[in-house]
C-alpha cells in the first residue's frame, strides 16, 4: 500500500523564519518602538496563504480512493519519509472529526483541543522546539515540512510574479495576491470583539490574542511573554546582541530584517508611502500614519495624569516623564541625566565640541538643527509668529509668548522671598540677587565683583584710570 501524505492544520505563525514573523496587524505595532513595517505583513501573508493552500490540498477528505493525494507533488520524496509515515500511522482510519465539532486531542501544555493526533503533534512542537526538517542549502531548521519547502525557494531568488502598481516582485502568486490587498484595501476578516478588519484570517487570529491576553511564548532570560514566537526571537536578540542582518552598502548590522529594509532606503532614497492629501512621501508606513494626523487633527494618545493628548505614543511617553521626573538617559562624561535620548545626544556635543549644523550663508556652526533654523531667520528676516492683539511679528515662538504678556499682564514668576512677580524668568533671577547679595560679574583687571552686567561695563578700575592720565 502506498503511503498517504497527510498534513494537518496547525498554527503556522510559530515556525516562520524570524525575519518573517513581524506581521502583526498595524493597529498593534504601528506606534511601538521599532514600529513594524508593511514588509513583514506581506511575508506573513505569504506564509499563511502557502500553508492554507497545502492544508486544503492535503486534507484527508481530498484524497483519492487509493489513499494517495491527487494533489501531492514529488517534493515529499526526501529524507523525511519516515516522519510522514509516522504521521500516517498516528492518524485513525476513517477519522471524520473534520466534519464535526469534536476535538478529542488535548495539549498537555496549554489545554488546547485539536481534531487530529498529527495536528496535536505539530502544535506540541511550539513548546518542545523540535525542528526535524533542515534546509540543505543553509542549515536552517523547521518544525513543519511545508515551511522548509517554502523556505528553500528563497535561495534561487526566482520571483516571477510582479505587482502591476509598484513593480515589486514575488516568488509565489499567493504572495502577490496578498500584496495586492495593500493597494485595494480589501479586508474580509473582522474581529468579533471590536470589529477591526484584516486582509488575512491569520492576522485576525493573532490580533484576537490582544483581547484574550494569550501569550504562549516566554523569554527564558527575563520571563517576558509574547503573542508570537517571532516576537520572542527578536526580543531574545536584546539579550544576545545578535545582529544577523547586514547592509550590503555600508556594512551596518541590524537585529531585525525590517530595520535593515528601512535603513536600505537611506541609501536608495526610496519613499514608497505617499500622503493622499498633500502628496508628501515617506520611507516608512508608520511615518505616513503619523503624518496623516496633521491633516485630521487626530490625537489618540492621552496622558492619564493631566489629560493632554498626543498624535504619537512616543510623545506621550516623553510627556509622562514630566510628571514622574524619570530621566533614564545619563551622560557618561559628567553624569547629567535627561528625559529624552535626543537631549543627551545634544548635550554630549558640549563635551566633544561637535557642531554638525552649518549656516550656508555665513558658515556659523551649531550644536542643534533647531538653533540653525532660528539663526537662518537673521539672514532671511523671516518672522512667522504674529501677535493676535497688535500684529507685531517675531522670529521665535518664545519671543511672541513673552510679548503676549505685555497685553495680558501675566507674571508667572514669583520671588520666594518678597513675593514680587515678573513676566520673565530672567527678571526673577536678576531680582533674587538683591536678596542673596550674589555678584556673579567680576572685573578681569582688579577683580571687583558686581551684581549686574551693566555695572561691569561702566566700571573703570584704578589701573585703567592711571593709564588714561
Amino acid at each position: 500500500m502506498q503511503p498517504r501524505f497527510v498534513r494537518n492544520r496547525a498554527d503556522i505563525s510559530e515556525d516562520v523564519c524570524p525575519e518573517r514573523q513581524n506581521a502583526v496587524p498595524s493597529h498593534i505595532k504601528e506606534e511601538e518602538e521599532s514600529r513594524e513595517i508593511s514588509h513583514f505583513k506581506e511575508e506573513e501573508e505569504e506564509q499563511a496563504l502557502y500553508i492554507k493552500k497545502e492544508e486544503e490540498l492535503e486534507h484527508p477528505c481530498m484524497e483519492d480512493g487509493d489513499g494517495t493525494s491527487s494533489n501531492m507533488v514529488d517534493d515529499d520524496d526526501d529524507n523525511n519519509d519516515d516522519y510522514d509515515k509516522e504521521d500516517e500511522d498516528e492518524e485513525c482510519d476513517g477519522d471524520l472529526t473534520c466534519h464535526t465539532n469534536n476535538k478529542p486531542w488535548n495539549c498537555s501544555h496549554c489545554g488546547k483541543m485539536l481534531t487530529h493526533t498529527s495536528a496535536l503533534k505539530l502544535h506540541v512542537r511550539t513548546y518542545t522546539s523540535e525542528k526535524p526538517f533542515t534546509c540543505s542549502d543553509c542549515g536552517r531548521k523547521f518544525s513543519q515540512k511545508g515551511n522548509r519547502i517554502r523556505h528553500s525557494r528563497t535561495h534561487p531568488g526566482e520571483k516571477p510574479f510582479t505587482c502591476s502598481d509598484r513593480g515589486r516582485k514575488f516568488s509565489q502568486k499567493e504572495t502577490l495576491m496578498s500584496h495586492t490587498r495593500t493597494h485595494t484595501g480589501e479586508k474580509h476578516f473582522a474581529c468579533s470583539d471590536c470589529g477591526q478588519r484584516f486582509s488575512l484570517n491569520h492576522h485576525l487570529k493573532l490580533y484576537s490574542r490582544t483581547h484574550t491576553g494569550e501569550k504562549h511564548f516566554a523569554c527564558s532570560i527575563c520571563d517576558k511573554r509574547f503573542i508570537q514566537k517571532g516576537s520572542l526571537t527578536i526580543h531574545t536578540r536584546t539579550h544576545t546582541h545578535e545582529k544577523p542582518f547586514v547592509c550590503s552598502v555600508c556594512g551596518h548590522r541590524f537585529s531585525r530584517k525590517g530595520d535593515l529594509v528601512q535603513h536600505t532606503r537611506t541609501h536608495t532614497g526610496e519613499k514608497p508611502f505617499a500622503c493622499l492629501v498633500c502628496g508628501q512621501r515617506f520611507s516608512q508606513k508608520g511615518q505616513l500614519t503619523t503624518h496623516r494626523r496633521t491633516h485630521t487633527g487626530e490625537k489618540p494618545f492621552a496622558c492619564s495624569v493631566c489629560g493632554k493628548k498626543f498624535s504619537e505614543s512616543g510623545n506621550l511617553k516623553t510627556h509622562t516623564r514630566t510628571h514622574t521626573g524619570e530621566k533614564p538617559f545619563s551622560c557618561s562624561v559628567c553624569g547629567e541625566r535627561f528625559s529624552q535620548k535626543g537631549h543627551l545626544t545634544t548635550h554630549r556635543r558640549t563635551h566633544t565640541g561637535e557642531k554638525p549644523f552649518v549656516c550656508s550663508d555665513c558658515g556659523q556652526r551649531f550644536f542643534e538643527k533647531a538653533y540653525l533654523k532660528l539663526h537662518a531667520r537673521t539672514h532671511t528676516g523671516e518672522k512667522p509668529f504674529a501677535c493676535s492683539v497688535c500684529g507685531q511679528t517675531f522670529s521665535q515662538k518664545a519671543y511672541l509668548k513673552l510679548h503676549t504678556r505685555t497685553h495680558t499682564g501675566e507674571k508667572p514668576f514669583a520671588c520666594s522671598v518678597c513675593g514680587q512677580r515678573f513676566s520673565q524668568k530672567g527678571q526673577l533671577t536678576t531680582h533674587t540677587r538683591t536678596h542673596t547679595g550674589e555678584k556673579p560679574f567680576a572685573c578681569s583687571v582688579c577683580g571687583k565683583r558686581f551684581m549686574w552686567k551693566y555695572q561691569i561695563k561702566n566700571h573703570k578700575c584704578v589701573d585703567e584710570m592711571k593709564s588714561d592720565q
